[in-house]
């Protein structure tokens, strides 16, 4: 929201008839107009968006208790943040929770005072603008009437915190939306905007600005028509209906994700199947659950990650100067960078020596942005941003040109030369490289300063890190620059030093070089998975080598052998010989697996087939750690929770893990070194424990 419009609504509230000060509070002001209407506004002292601290709802619960006191005409509670309602709660005050009575406890006041709101006898009304996530959405729903401003969106991300809503909101969201819709918005973590909302019945309204107070006194008054639950909702809630929904929602749960590894959708769906029909019950139970799923390891992991995120978008820093990206090499990846950088609002040019490539590209982007773009003026406008450019004239404009043509050292470099002459002096080369070392690719350049790396990953729509790649040359303004772009499209950086397959690529090859090992001692490929899989990852190797292309993982693992050596697997000769024929996995159809619309042909295993053992996870997993331990040991990345991060980000490692050194803690140095000693001693020297296990904490 535009912050004229806030700064307008905040004078207008405040100035509404003989209006008191703003009392004695710290995070709210609270005035009454000359109707007698309480107008609340939520504003977090020291914060850019509400969250719902202990200090914050101790206060509000001596607002409240002072409305019930005074009994205005009405209470409108609103949001004076730009950002929106409120975020939900305060996450810092998750963290390191170890005991679940002392949770509990907590939980039973914040309670009390959601409660509180809900039965205060006046009209209460929430006027909603921007997010209104998790505990600020079970403020809402505490309200008699919720009106959304129509940019408003509603969700409970709990789940991806590893809980499920514990202010109230499991109850009274069942119970006003059908609950089959209500669950499934919790179970997922999924938004939904303003008139998704008004659908569902889960607000009365929604207004553009200039109309919200004015709908704000008609829902005080009476004047505004509430949804009610319809009769669908009671027969849903009901327990027959519970039981067999319930079942439904476990087998759907399941396809994503095991209740070892992530127990809070299985515990939500628990609290309704067994308390939905009882709304005093259901408040009770949801405060017992919440505060035993708080405790848990993979709860604690979770809201790690929730940080993990945070600390590395403060890594970007500011000052992007980057408007016009060329991007060199329409295909899979070059073409997917192009269009999530024009998604982003910049303008981008996309050459290729081909026309057929860069229609390709602008064919997958126009499907990309129908499927992320809500409203069609802005799939135009996005596409609009993305020009084919065939000559390659985009690059004399540009402020940074990303390169992304195929993993060959002299083809990037005769790239170099013919269009080093055309960028003007300012701009960035950058490289999407997964694997080449800058210091061998800057040597044809003129001005080798100019040159860093910018590694997407795939699919460049959905995972979220960039490794920002520098030599001992690199511009270092120029390298602010880059990591600021990169928080500009909505990614987060990982500041690397240049090294053969940097982090995430390092790590990973020798994830899946340890699986074309283990294929060659004749251990099922579909065995193979479900070890990395019972781990948590969220595909095992042999499908992600499927999944990124097998020529890829052949050129990247013969590059970084060359570096290695014996660290390194072995690639088998069989790998070669497919690439050969063309197998090359998802892209053409046939890899390791059958690839159908997308998806890979993973049928039953065998009953007599051995099922994963601990050794063969051990094998998949700790070389991981040991090549995050030594990329810190060698200087390559200086943050060992960015690493972290990285790998979750970067490769959807199991993120109820924590990462692949937090992972390492939990467990136990000791334990993991000794396990990394044991298999170097069956199966040879690529498992030797990296020095830095010796000073690692």
């Amino acid at each position: 929201m535009d912050s004229r419009v806030m700064d307008v609504l905040a004078d207008r509230v405040l100035a509404l008839g003989p209006a008191p000060a703003a009392g004695p509070y710290r995070h709210f002001k609270l005035t009454r107009d000359s109707d007698g209407i309480a107008w609340l506004l939520f504003d977090r002292e020291g914060a850019s968006a509400n969250t719902l601290s202990s200090e914050v709802m101790a206060e509000f619960e001596q607002v409240l208790a002072a409305l019930e006191s005074e009994r205005p005409a009405g209470l409108v509670i609103r949001s004076a943040k730009k950002s929106g309602f409120v975020a939900g709660a305060d996450v810092n005050e998750f963290r390191g929770a170890s005991n679940a009575g002392l949770v509990e406890a907590a939980i039973v006041r914040a309670h009390a005072v959601i409660d509180d709101l809900e039965a205060l006898r006046v009209p209460s009304v929430a006027v909603i603008h921007g997010f209104c996530l998790g505990g600020g959405l079970e403020v809402a729903l505490a309200c008699e009437s919720r009106i959304a401003i129509d940019n408003a969106r509603f969700g409970f991300p709990e789940v991806m915190l590893g809980l499920h809503p514990g202010l109230g909101g499991t109850a009274r969201f069942t119970r006003l939306v059908n609950p089959m819709q209500a669950m499934t918005l919790m179970l997922t973590g999924r938004t939904i905007d303003a008139r998704r909302a008004k659908a569902l019945g889960l607000v009365d309204a929604v207004t553009q600005e200039r109309h919200a107070a004015a709908a704000a006194r008609d829902a005080v008054f009476g004047r505004l028509k509430r949804a009610r639950p319809g009769v669908l909702n009671k027969v849903l809630n009901s327990a027959p209906a519970r039981g067999l929904l319930a079942s439904r929602m476990r087998k759907e749960a399941a396809k994503a994700a095991s209740p070892e590894h992530y127990p809070a959708p299985y515990a939500l769906i628990d609290l309704w199947e067994k308390h939905g029909g009882n709304k005093a019950a259901m408040l009770q139970a949801e405060k017992i659950s919440f505060a035993r799923l708080m405790v848990t390891p993979s709860a604690q992991n979770l809201i790690r990650v929730f940080f993990l995120r945070e600390q590395m978008k403060k890594l970007a820093g500011a000052g992007n100067k980057i408007r016009h990206v060329h991007v060199i090499g329409a295909g899979a990846m070059g073409g997917d960078i192009a269009a999530w950088c024009a998604h982003q609002g910049l303008r981008v040019s996309l050459a290729d020596m081909k026309p057929e490539p860069i229609a390709s590209a602008i064919k997958r982007a126009s499907v990309l942005f129908t499927k992320i773009i809500r409203k069609p003026i802005e799939v135009r406008d996005a596409l609009d941003r993305l020009v084919p450019d065939l000559d390659g004239e985009g690059v004399r404009n540009a402020d940074l040109i990303i390169e992304a043509v195929p993993e060959k050292l002299e083809l990037k470099q005769k790239v170099y030369a013919a269009l080093e002459p055309r960028m003007k002096p300012s701009a960035i080369l950058a490289t999407n490289t997964s694997s080449i070392p800058l210091q061998d690719l800057r040597t044809s350049l003129q001005r080798p300063e100019r040159l860093l790396g910018l590694h997407f990953f795939n699919p460049v729509s959905r995972l979220q890190l960039v490794e920002v790649v520098s030599h001992d040359g690199t511009d270092s303004e120029l390298l602010k620059q880059a990591l600021a772009f990169v928080s500009v499209i909505d990614r987060l950086p990982l500041p690397v030093k240049s090294s053969p397959g940097f982090l995430v690529n390092r790590a990973l090859t020798s994830y899946m070089l340890e699986a074309m090992v283990m294929l060659d001692e004749g251990i099922d490929k579909r065995v193979i998975d479900r070890a990395a899989e019972r781990f948590g990852m969220p595909m095992g190797p042999i499908e992600l080598a499927d999944q990124v292309g097998l020529d890829i993982c052949l050129d990247v693992g013969d590059m970084l052998r060359s570096k290695f050596g014996d660290l390194l697997p072995d690639t088998p000769a069989w790998l070669r010989e497919k690439v050969i024929k063309g197998e090359l996995g998802r892209k053409t159809g046939k890899g390791f697996y059958v690839w159908k619309e997308g998806k890979a042909d993973k049928s039953q295993v065998a009953p007599n087939t051995p099922q994963p053992t601990d050794e063969m996870i051990d094998r998949l997993i700790l070389p991981m750690s040991n090549v995050c331990v030594a990329c810190l040991h060698e200087g390559i990345v200086d943050n060992a929770d960015a690493v972290d991060g990285a790998m979750i980000f970067g490769t959807g490692y199991a993120p109820f893990r924590g990462g692949p050194l937090n992972y390492a803690r939990a467990r136990g140095v000791e334990n993991v070194v000794a396990a990394l000693r044991a298999l170097s001693q069956k199966f040879g020297g690529r498992f030797l424990p990296d020095a830095g296990w010796e000073s690692f904490k």
